[in-house]
């Protein structure tokens, strides 16, 4: 009697810190072992508590993350080329940019062969989704086209506004990996949770790169959604590669 009552009472205190705002939608929360001692209870108990929230609707749990606050993911749709400034606004998500990096550079390997330069500017990004941690960003642009631009440019706007382009289409690889300590830093996720990473090369009207770009998501933050019209011989999704 005594265990069920004190589960009760710790999904009450959790229940009133989300609530309260302390803890955001999408968050992570302290880790079973984290709350055990701050409770002194058992992480049977705990956990209890915590499975009793998520019969509400209030929490959720991802393998690799551990629980957080439960969120919609943000659906990206592959079908068109858009900002994330204007997806997150679509999702009525208010949306923030922080340049964490603006350098002009030698391009690393991957990058120099894709824009077929050797220096470029570079810009790190974060973005953030109602206040929280969303995403991290790097952008590659050859230094010819970039050399004009300013750090609060790239700031307060997307480079498809700042550059003078007549801009074409783009192509975009999307895998996964495990958060480093940096990634779990700057998206306040824990070190070894999974994230999705996207890879874009954008194009001018003449089809020549323009851009290279990587974009790395919390996993439990969002989903890429794409449409397939077409019904073929075969049912498996379309665009899949093996990765050795």
């Amino acid at each position: 009697m005594a265990r069920t009552i004190r589960y009760r009472q710790i999904a009450t205190a959790l229940r009133r810190r989300v609530e309260s705002g302390e803890f955001a939608a999408g968050q992570v929360l302290p880790s079973e072992s984290e709350l055990s001692a701050r409770h002194q209870a058992s992480r049977v108990t705990v956990r209890k508590a915590l499975e009793t929230l998520r019969e509400q609707g209030l929490v959720d749990s991802r393998q690799g993350f551990g629980w957080f606050v439960a969120a919609d993911p943000l659906q990206q749709t592959l079908g068109r080329l858009g900002t994330l400034e204007a997806q997150l606004a679509a999702s009525q998500r208010r949306s923030e940019r922080q340049v964490i990096g603006f350098a002009f550079v030698s391009a690393p390997p991957d990058v120099a062969a894709t824009l077929g330069v050797d220096a470029v500017l570079e810009v790190r990004r974060r973005n953030l989704a109602d206040g929280r941690p969303f995403a991290t960003i790097t952008v590659w642009c050859p230094e010819s086209l970039a050399a004009s631009l300013s750090r609060q440019q790239v700031e307060a706007s997307p480079f498809y506004e700042v550059l003078d382009v007549e801009w074409g289409g783009a192509t975009q690889t999307i895998g996964a990996r495990v958060a480093d300590a940096e990634d779990a830093t700057l998206l306040d996720v824990p070190e070894g949770s999974p994230l999705l990473v996207c890879r874009r090369t954008t194009t001018d009207a003449r089809q020549q790169p323009v851009l290279m770009s990587r974009h790395v998501f919390p996993a439990h933050l969002t989903e890429f959604v794409v449409e397939l019209p077409h019904i073929s011989g075969s049912m498996a999704p379309s665009g899949l590669r093996l990765v050795e």
